[in-house]
Formats: C-alpha cells, structure tokens, sequence
C-alpha cells in the first residue's frame, strides 16, 4: 500500500501562564500499517476543550500530560479507512480520543461507534457526546434540580453551560445564564430559552445577577470561578448544591490571583449555609452514558435542546482556536474540521 502523509499538532514546550502558538508545532510525516490488528483512521472532526489547557501542564491531575513531542490529545470523530480489527468495519463512523492528526492507527479500544441516524457525526463530540454527557450527569447527578428552583449557569453559551440550562429548564425550573457579550446573552434567551442572561463584562455584573435572581440560587453549575464565583456566592441559598465542572479563568494562571485570601469567607459560606460543592469528571458517571444519550437524543428530536456549533477549517487553525477558546472567543462548541 501507498504509504499516507499524516499531518499531526504535537507539544513543544510547556506555556507559562497564556499559551502561544509557538508552544505547537505542525509536523508531518510518513504513516503505513495499519498493519494486522489495527485500523487505520481518518479524522474528520477534532474537539477543542478547556481541559487540554490542564494537559499541557506537567503537573499530577486527574489525567497524564501530554509530554513534549507528543500528539495533542483530544476527542476525535473519524472514518474507518482500513481495518483488521473485528467489528470495525471500512467507512464506519467511530469516536474517540486520537488528538490532533489528520491520521491514526488503532487497535480499536476506546473506540464509539457513530449512529448518523442520531445526527450530524459532528455532536457526537459535542451535545451527544462528552460535553453534552458532562452536563447531564453534572446538574443532574449534583445539581439535582426541582421545579421552582434557580440554576445559575457560567459559560452559558458554551457547549456545557448551553445543555445545563436548557435541561434545567425541562425540570421546571428558573434559569439564569452568565456569558461574555451581549451576542452570547441574547442567543442564550432567545434561541436556548434560559430566563435570563448576564453578560460577565458588565462593570455591574453583581447587581445584575442578584436582580435577575430575586430568590437566590439553588444550583450553581461552575464552569469559570473568579468573579463570576465571587459574585454567585452571596446570592446562594441555604443547601445549594455547586457541581464544579470547570475554572476556566484560572487556567492560564501562573501565580495565585492577588488579593486577600477568599478562602476564608468561602469556607464560612459552605458552613453556615450547609453548602454542597463537588468537583466531578464525566468519567465519574460512565455507565450513565447510554441513558444519557437516549434522553438527550429525545430532547433533541422533541426540539427541547438546541445546539450550536463553532466550526474551524484546518488541522493547522487547532493551536490559535485553542487559545481563543480560553478567552471565550468561541461562540458554541468549538470543533476544527480536519477533512471533508
């Protein structure tokens, strides 16, 4: 066979604080195989997700980093091209985590078959697939939502935050989304159905939450910490219950935030107010998945959940989306699209 040319995005060097693009590199090379017991896998769509930023790290996590020289990991929606792995079949759809190549071979494990008949392959990495996941075994797992309670949502138009909300709303109840930008807030009312939107950037965030939330707040579903947490603390109910999924505006961080030390007050508030707070990874909740995707699919097919995706062209566009993407320039799931 004709060996391929595979175009993969690999680490260079570990950021300190913001990562730039030189902490990339594109490398290409010669790929053959894929050899007996293994497939050969074309990748169609690469997800980008905050989390990679914690991979770059060569800290202990809840996961390994990613070592120098190393592929970029990632959740990937590919085609089989070849295979000789049983039950993998040419031109079937599979998701998995090959990271940031244009190329893979694999032995099959870790693979998911792809139901094109649930919709575009594209949401298997996004509302029918780990964040989407994330979002329901989250709120409903820790959150535990009941009708007339309010839900606060950070990063509401993203591809967590968008799904919290709207299946806050399906269990009736209030739904209050915090974004960055007008544009963000207004799709999150009008398209996603939340009751209300505060933009994060507004100099009078604090006021604008409390007013949009008259009750207090319940459940906070935490994708962002800093002054979103600041301003949500205050406002929570006695037995609110805090999943933390994500603190995106630290992940940059390279030194402890100034300031006086809040860990203090944030310790008084989970006392006296017998507080609930519980990081959580989606792989907590696994053997939830196929009930997940049989509700989620249902809510989308009921038109109960919408998405929206953020589709960039070109392997070689990962490393600058990737940083936008920790700004919050990214307007939905944020997906490069790696072939036709």
């Amino acid at each position: 066979m004709t060996p391929l040319r595979n175009r993969k995005i690999v680490l260079a060097a570990r950021p300190s604080g913001e990562p730039k693009v030189s902490d990339f590199e594109l490398i290409e090379e010669e790929l053959s195989g894929p050899g007996e017991g293994r497939a050969l896998l074309r990748t169609l769509y690469l997800s980008l997700d905050p989390y990679m930023r914690g991979r770059m790290n060569a800290g202990k996590s809840y996961a390994p980093p990613v070592e120098i020289g190393d592929v970029m990991v990632g959740g990937t929606v590919s085609e089989v091209v070849r295979s000789s792995v049983a039950g993998l079949s040419p031109g079937e759809i599979v998701e998995g985590r090959t990271g940031w190549q244009a190329y893979a071979i694999t032995d099959g494990s870790g693979l998911r078959k792809v139901d094109p008949a649930l919709g575009p392959v594209s949401t298997a990495l996004g509302v029918l697939g780990m964040p989407g996941m994330t979002a329901y075994t989250g709120l409903l797992n820790l959150g535990q939502p009941k009708p007339g309670e309010t839900v606060v949502v950070a990063a509401a138009s993203g591809a967590v935050g968008s799904v919290v909300g709207q299946i806050a709303k399906i269990k009736g109840c209030r739904v209050v989304g915090v974004a960055g930008g007008q544009r963000k807030c207004d799709h999150v009312v009008s398209e996603l159905g939340f009751d209300a939107c505060v933009d994060h950037r507004s100099p009078d965030m604090a006021d604008r939450l409390k007013a949009a939330c008259p009750d207090g707040i319940d459940v906070y579903f935490e994708n962002v910490g800093g002054a979103v947490l600041e301003a949500v603390l205050p406002l929570l109910n006695p037995f609110a219950r805090v999943p933390v999924c994500g603190l995106i505006a630290h992940y940059n961080d390279a030194a402890p935030p100034p300031g006086p030390d809040r860990l203090p007050g944030l310790m008084r508030q989970v006392l006296s107010k017998r507080l609930t707070l519980r990081g959580f990874i989606v792989g907590d909740f696994a053997e939830q998945h196929g009930e997940f995707l049989e509700a989620m699919s249902r809510w989308i097919r009921e038109g109960r959940v919408k998405y929206r995706e953020d589709i960039v062209e070109g392997l070689e566009k990962a490393p600058e989306a990737f940083i936008g993407l920790l700004k919050g320039k990214n307007f939905g799931k944020l997906l490069v699209r790696v072939a036709v």
